[in-house]
């Protein structure tokens, strides 16, 4: 058996820390629905502070997840995307995300997981 240690194990590492830290799954679940603006980021994402949307969407795009682009207007306007590997990323979730649902519906006491 190979050593769990192998050169695949810190990028996965810190993939899993990264989509684990709070917040980042609603910001990577916006941008997938089609938040493009900070402000539509901030409607869909009940309960997060302009100071960790704005952290959490500067560390995804240090990461290439997500892509940031500037369109010069009065006043300029700064828009995120998901780039293809962070859509790459969210459709490799889905399956995690469907697993959660159906579990925390197979354990919650009379909830489904259409309901979770």
């Amino acid at each position: 058996m190979e050593s769990i240690h192998d050169n695949t194990c810190p990028s996965f590492e810190g993939t899993l820390e990264l989509i684990g830290r709070r917040w980042t799954g609603s910001v990577l679940q916006a941008a997938d629905r089609g938040a493009r603006r900070f402000g539509e980021y901030r409607a869909v994402i009940e309960g997060i502070s302009d100071r960790l949307l704005s952290q959490r969407l500067k560390e995804l795009e240090a990461a290439g997840l997500v892509e940031r682009s500037i369109i010069p207007t009065t006043p300029v306007q700064v828009r995120y995307q998901l780039s293809p590997d962070g859509r790459g990323l969210v459709n490799a979730l889905l399956p995690l995300a469907q697993w959660s649902m159906h579990r925390s519906g197979t354990r919650g006491a009379g909830r489904t997981p259409s309901s979770a």
